[in-house]
């Protein structure tokens, strides 16, 4: 892929997403996801990155529990949502948009990464695990929820589920264990669920969840 069809490639992801964030309605709700909430309970808050944030559901949840909270996306739509959620519940957030390598975190910034459905392109999506892991302190944790390989079905048989409807974008625990090698496995699992997320994650789905303590 050269420069200019990885910029194609960036402007169609980018206006794909201001296009969906712009409606007045929450994509995925105004509630935090399930399984975050659910690990969050058994943390002491510290600082946190929310990859891929969207229009701040989870973020704004992490700040009212006393995180300090970043976040990043590509789309400046699901920042401005983002902001009107966080003024909403009177929390800040420090929310980047841009590419990953060009927001400036720092090494070892964060006790905590949530990967809540950042499905980011098949092409990066490693390297971009990588980089989350460097941004992560020693003992820090990854909170990761992502629709598995399986999910193609069940996007096929459903799109009102919602999800990539290409199988590179999707996750196996080989993948997940091959770009997080270092970690003790809290928890490892692939796991059919039912979702109910605002507009676009509602049905049946089959995902990966992955928590692990960075050694």
């Amino acid at each position: 892929m050269d420069k200019n069809d990885k910029k194609s490639l960036n402007d169609i992801w980018t206006a794909r997403w201001n296009d969906r964030f712009s409606k007045d309605e929450f994509a995925y709700g105004e509630e935090p996801n399930n399984y975050l909430k659910e690990q969050l309970t058994k943390l002491i808050p510290g600082t946190i990155l929310f990859p891929a944030e969207g229009e701040g559901r989870n973020a704004v949840y992490a700040a009212k529990l006393g995180w300090t909270v970043s976040a990043f996306d590509i789309s400046r739509e699901g920042k401005n949502k983002a902001a009107k959620l966080a003024e909403k519940n009177n929390v800040t957030i420090d929310y980047r948009v841009g590419e990953l390598q060009a927001l400036d975190f720092k090494t070892g910034q964060f006790d905590a990464v949530a990967l809540i459905y950042a499905h980011f392109p098949a092409e990066i999506k490693s390297q971009y695990h990588k980089l989350f892991d460097k941004y992560l302190k020693n003992n820090g944790i990854i909170i990761f929820e992502s629709f598995s390989k399986k999910h193609i079905d069940y996007v096929t048989a459903n799109e009102k589920v919602g999800g990539p409807k290409d199988i590179e974008s999707l996750f196996s625990i080989d993948e997940i264990k091959s770009d997080f090698p270092d970690y003790e496995i809290i928890e490892l699992a692939e796991k059919e669920i039912e979702l109910n997320e605002g507009l676009y994650h509602n049905g049946t789905g089959s995902v990966i969840r992955f928590t692990g303590r960075k050694k």
